[in-house]
């Protein structure tokens, strides 16, 4: 960036016209990276993420390897929960686990009074993260992104106690105690509403909300356990700091993106899971909403060629503006570095002017 000038991915979110789409990929920061892993092997999962050094390090990856356009700071939509009062660790080979799970009042009643939810106390390694990251990224053309998880997915996380197939404990509850339920979305509300302006006063430039477990709810549960919640989330950051952009990612959300268009209609780009296809997406939420995605991070798997062509036909398909290429869900374990250099390299060289 020119100086003083905004970085290109903050600009292109901003709504300015850009001369390519803007590129990063969620999860960019993983063990697919022999650098991450000589990490990843050698210290747990929380000491990485809460160990400023470490997650500053981890998060840089990416850019020196690929020259991609975000950095995400390196964390867990989890992270804020022990701030909550509700414990978590991530097991090797089982994913997130939570021992004491909310399912009554007196556990909702038990956890830390919002008023007295200071991120600045709880989670002090976050702000050194990304105030070193943003101090490192100064007059370069890099935007730096901050994220949080969505009411929807950490209540439900909270709720069944890790990761599930068919989120039965969380679904029973929905359905037969919603007083309880729709009270613990409106806490985790307001305390990640308060954590994402944290976040950007630490020196993010956006922030992105995580709804990972969108996937899970029918289109009538969505439109009243999710998607309101998840509005508010927005709307509270946007009154706080305006100007500020947020970027929306309902995963598994093809069936539901009219709910999505209609009800999170103050989030500046909508983040698209590879279930539906960008000609599609584009169709449905109009010319004026800004998209961000969505290859199927399985498209990395494939030869260099295959992985150009999908990437040209992606960016062919989401035209020649509001735009932002990345993956419909995280890179996967397994992905060859020198596909996600090529998923970036092509996005470089597809130049609007060009192209249309």
């Amino acid at each position: 960036a020119g100086a003083g000038a905004d970085p290109m991915l903050l600009r292109c979110l901003k709504g300015e016209r850009v001369e390519r789409p803007p590129v990063w990929l969620m999860r960019q920061a993983g063990r697919y990276m022999k650098e991450f892993r000589a990490y990843s092997e050698k210290y747990p999962f929380r000491m990485r993420s809460e160990t400023p050094e470490i997650a500053i390090e981890l998060s840089m990856q990416p850019l020196r390897a690929f020259g991609v356009d975000a950095v995400i700071m390196f964390s867990d939509i989890l992270t804020p929960l022990p701030a909550f009062g509700i414990d978590f660790d991530i097991v090797k080979g089982k994913g997130p686990i939570i021992p004491t799970t909310i399912r009554t009042p007196a556990q909702l009643a038990a956890l830390t009074p919002l008023a007295d939810f200071d991120p600045a106390a709880k989670l002090p390694f976050v702000a050194e993260t990304l105030g070193a990251l943003r101090a490192e990224l100064k007059g370069s053309d890099t935007t730096l992104l901050g994220f949080v998880g969505c009411p929807w997915t950490l209540a439900a996380y909270s709720m069944e106690g890790g990761s599930a197939k068919e989120i039965r404990h969380t679904k029973k509850l929905m359905h037969s105690e919603p007083e309880l339920v729709h009270g613990f979305l409106q806490y985790v509300t307001d305390a990640i509403a308060k954590y994402a302006v944290f976040q950007i006063d630490a020196g993010a430039h956006a922030v992105q909300l995580f709804d990972s477990w969108a996937h899970h709810l029918s289109p009538a549960d969505y439109r009243e356990f999710a998607a309101p919640y998840a509005k508010q989330v927005v709307d509270k950051i946007k009154a706080e700091r305006p100007g500020v952009p947020v970027l929306f990612f309902p995963n598994g959300a093809g069936g539901k993106l009219e709910i999505v268009k209609e009800v999170v209609d103050t989030a500046d780009v909508i983040s698209l899971d590879w279930g539906v296809s960008m000609a599609d997406a584009r169709k449905r939420l109009g010319p004026d909403v800004m998209v961000q995605g969505n290859l199927d991070p399985a498209v990395l798997l494939g030869p260099e060629e295959y992985i150009r062509k999908a990437v040209r036909e992606c960016c062919r398909e989401a035209g020649p503006s509001g735009h932002i290429l990345n993956l419909g869900h995280g890179v996967m374990q397994g992905t060859p570095e020198e596909s996600v250099a090529t998923f970036c390299q092509t996005a470089r060289e597809f130049l609007y002017e060009k192209e249309f």
